[in-house]
């Protein structure tokens, strides 16, 4: 349970916070009442929405892992980093090669004050606040420029955050912009809350269900159709097996949860640019 009365400057306890609502399901202690009872209501309609968010985060450790190992990848640009738990884009990147560079991005003052706590002498790792619908700012950003070299490869980690921004935000467009920046051979994370339409139509329904509480509760929370979430890798080379529910992504080594009932309603991809 965390003291509730330990409340970083600017953190907002009167509404719950994506962040604090994905650290809860992940078993952290960085989160308030409000977060929990959110997730609570979400768990009403999926009871192993928890297990969903081990599956993201298991996710999260088996694309860096391969983009570091598999793709020569050195450095990583992570967008809606969330706050920070077991198993960080840093320290699997740095299993591969210590000198691998992370900027994690996210606009949530608790998470960006944890974090910079967290990697306050960190040669190879920086903390800024940054929101992903103003892309052009996060690329000019003095530390993602000192940390980043834009005539190398980069890893584009959009987890669990694309699905947070409405129609409106245009993500896929902000997606290219993002990429714009970036040099060929770089390659793009991404994993998303999925409506698998007629082909799962229980699934389908589960994930509309939990849009609503999503929208009701933090105000954000997009179940789109795996044509939408294509749309985000337009003009990349997705690699096998492609967009595919997460657990089947890589899975030799892993032991996510696979047949849960969020199991078609989250999926996942990696792509590179060409």
């Amino acid at each position: 349970m965390t003291n509730e009365r330990r409340v970083p400057p600017g953190v907002d306890t009167t509404h719950p916070s994506i962040a604090r609502v994905y650290d809860y399901y992940l078993g952290g202690k960085d989160n308030f009442a409000v977060d929990r009872q959110a997730a609570q209501l979400a768990l009403q309609v999926t009871p192993d929405g928890q297990e969903a968010g081990l599956a993201c985060r298991a996710f999260l450790r088996r694309s860096v892992r391969y983009l570091a190992e598999e793709a020569g990848i050195r450095q990583f640009l992570d967008l809606g980093s969330g706050l920070p738990t077991q198993g960080n884009v840093h320290e699997i990147a740095h299993l591969t090669d210590p000198d691998a560079r992370v900027v994690y991005v996210d606009n949530d003052p608790m998470a960006v004050a944890h974090g910079r706590a967290l990697l306050a002498d960190a040669r190879t790792t920086t903390v800024i606040a940054a929101d992903v619908r103003e892309p052009e700012q996060i690329l000019a950003h003095p530390d993602v420029r000192k940390m980043i070299d834009f005539d190398q490869p980069v890893g584009l980690l959009l987890l669990a955050i694309l699905h947070h921004l409405h129609d409106e935000d245009d993500p896929a467009g902000v997606t290219r912009r993002l990429l714009a920046a970036l040099p060929s051979g770089s390659y793009l994370a991404i994993s998303h809350f999925h409506d698998p339409e007629q082909a799962q139509p229980e699934a389908s329904r589960r994930a509309r269900a939990v849009e609503k509480v999503f929208n009701e509760t933090l105000g954000t929370g997009r179940w789109r159709t795996r044509q939408e979430i294509m749309t985000f890798f337009d003009g990349l080379e997705l690699v096998p097996p492609g967009l595919v529910p997460l657990a089947e992504w890589h899975p030799a080594g892993e032991t996510d949860p696979h047949q849960t009932d969020t199991y078609h309603i989250i999926a996942g991809g990696v792509a590179r640019k060409p």
